[in-house]
């Protein structure tokens, strides 16, 4: 099985982009759609034609190979989770230079959500990618509750400050998002986000675990195991992926290479699988 082939069954029904009712929520919409089976993969565009639906990023006209500055970086870390279509140990560089590296994702972006796979970032590229964003900043399937240390403390007590936990996470939502959509719109459940040096002590976790960052989870898809998860993480830009077999509940994943937290090698603990 390939990456991010059989299983990335992008589905081809649009919701009716008329106006939402009183009360309308995205995120509850979304995340209602994920339980009754309902394809909402290619309604991104029409989502975010909604009014009111969320503090979405402004974005410039367009964005494009050679552009620079803090929009590229919004972009990259939005794109983050579509940096291969298949088993690949490549990441795209949050730096805020439009290169070859962003445009191929961006085309993977594009071509996922039935737009013009040309790598070139314009009106309805930014409002599929503001279809994602929650008005806290979350993302459409990801609440920021989930990722808090389970002792309590919220996103304090790691290892870097707790804006910069909240950061990280918000980040890595962005990469399962797309992890999520390559596994078929599957819901996925977070077991462990973000970990207090305290929590990861008392639980055993490495001294230098990638939880107390903010730059790691793990996760299981529904109706997958533990190894398609694994397989389809390679394809998102992950760098840190724990062995499949380890576990028969959830698969830890990771954005180690791209920090300066002290692990700055590759570590698919399985190796490549396809």
């Amino acid at each position: 099985m390939s990456a991010a082939g059989s299983l990335a069954e992008y589905p081809e029904a649009l919701m009716s982009p008329s106006r939402p009712p009183a009360g309308f929520d995205r995120r509850s919409l979304l995340k209602a759609a994920a339980g009754t089976g309902i394809a909402l993969a290619g309604s991104v565009v029409a989502l975010a034609a909604f009014p009111g639906v969320a503090a979405a990023y402004s974005w410039p006209s367009s964005l494009r190979s050679g552009s620079t500055g803090a929009a590229v970086t919004e972009l990259q870390i939005r794109i983050a989770g579509w940096a291969a279509d298949g088993p690949r140990q490549t990441y795209v560089a949050v730096d805020g230079d439009f290169g070859p590296g962003t445009e191929a994702a961006l085309k993977r972006f594009q071509a996922a959500n039935h737009l013009t796979a040309n790598g070139i970032a314009d009106a309805d590229d930014f409002a599929a990618l503001n279809a994602l964003e929650s008005s806290d900043g979350s993302t459409s399937h990801f609440e920021f509750s989930e990722f808090t240390s389970s002792d309590g403390t919220g996103f304090g007590g790691g290892k870097v400050g707790a804006a910069t936990v909240k950061e990280n996470v918000r980040r890595l939502m962005y990469k399962l998002e797309a992890l999520r959509a390559k596994a078929g719109n599957r819901a996925i459940t977070i077991s462990s986000g973000f970990r207090s040096v305290a929590h990861n002590q008392a639980i055993g976790g490495a001294s230098n675990s990638m939880h107390v960052y903010g730059t790691a989870a793990d996760v299981y898809v529904s109706g997958l195991s533990t190894r398609q998860v694994y397989v389809l993480a390679e394809a998102c830009g992950f760098s840190g992926l724990e062995r499949y077999t380890l576990s028969d509940a959830h698969q830890h994943v990771d954005s180690r290479i791209e920090y300066a937290y002290g692990s700055q090698s590759w570590w698919w603990e399985s190796g490549t699988v396809s």
